[in-house]
């Protein structure tokens, strides 16, 4: 992680998993797929750039009885690396720890640390088509929010210096009922993309797919474009609205902001893609000659023309050229 002031965070990966990890520039805080509300007030205070005391007292609204698991990581002005664990984590840099059979939490404080990984309780996800490309690496990230199995910090461990983990003093035993502020916002709505991800282009020249819905509604994508029973856009700027594309749902299967469609970036230039943004019965991705692919939340995956992405509810969206 970054010390204050810098904006470049170290290289880091994650592969998929269960668990929600909020990455921010000093302090990376993961909970348990069980957990949203939880992570949404993490995701809220280290957007804001919250410090790791806020962020810790935020996540223990509630109790800390009732929370399974908890990994947090936080960098500090004196160049010591804060780590707190709890059920199904653990952390490995020169030394490893593990959050198992604590009542609260485990923790320990090492200096100059340069690399790391996080390995969270679910396991990860299949190496398929997200996790194989990615590599050993993992998926590349710098900020935001990702559901993951694994996070991978900094350098490879073998290039970096020597240090020297040290214990910290025996925390005291919170009792987790620490009071927070209002934390009645929904989890599922990400306005803003999905965090963690290149940032979409504003508006492309040329549209890179066009989008046709079963019921009729045809949509370009040269802009972000967001799916839903009533989708919302509610952090983007007056200059980059992206297109709310409103789709039927008789049974409400279909969440109100469902599915986030952009045209990519980086290796994904020139084409449209796709990622979930949580929604409760999910999205299922048809590519031409392959099987049906459920979309993993948070994971971008790029769209060839003639795929198929179904949304339940009957309604599903054809993918055709620009």
């Amino acid at each position: 992680m970054t010390s204050a002031g810098r904006a470049v965070v170290p290289p880091r990966g994650y592969l998929p998993g269960d668990w929600y990890v909020v990455l921010g520039a000093r302090v990376v805080v993961a909970v348990p797929g069980s957990e949203q509300e939880r992570a949404a007030r993490a995701w809220s205070l280290v957007d804001a750039g919250a410090d790791a005391d806020e962020v810790l007292d935020a996540v223990l609204v509630g109790g800390l009885s009732s929370l399974p698991g908890l990994a947090l990581v936080s960098e500090h002005d004196d160049a010591t690396t804060r780590v707190l664990l709890r059920g199904d984590a653990r952390w490995t840099g020169d030394d490893s720890a593990s959050g198992a059979d604590v009542t609260t939490w485990h923790e320990l404080r090492a200096r100059d640390v340069t690399s790391w990984r996080l390995e969270l309780g679910g396991g990860v996800s299949p190496r398929g088509s997200h996790a194989a490309v990615a590599g050993e690496a993992g998926l590349r990230v710098s900020a935001g929010l990702v559901r993951a199995a694994c996070v991978l910090h900094g350098v490879p461990a073998a290039s970096a210096p020597g240090r020297r983990a040290e214990p910290a003093p025996e925390p005291d035993d919170h009792d987790g009922m620490t009071r927070g502020g209002d934390w009645g916002q929904e989890f599922r709505r990400h306005p803003l993309g999905i965090p963690g991800q290149p940032q979409a282009p504003g508006v492309t020249p040329t549209p890179v797919a066009r989008l046709v819905v079963s019921h009729g509604e045809e949509v370009e994508v040269d802009r972000v474009v967001l799916v839903g029973r009533a989708p919302e856009a509610r952090r983007f700027t007056s200059t980059e609205q992206p297109r709310l594309l409103t789709v039927p749902s008789p049974q409400q299967e279909i969440s109100s902001t469902h599915l986030e469609v952009r045209p990519g970036s980086g290796a994904d230039h020139g084409s449209a893609v796709a990622t979930d943004l949580g929604s409760t019965n999910g999205t299922v991705l048809v590519q031409p000659g392959l099987p049906p692919e459920p979309l993993q939340p948070g994971i971008a995956v790029q769209l060839v023309p003639g795929a198929l992405l179904d949304l339940g509810d009957g309604v599903s969206i054809q993918v055709a050229r620009g």
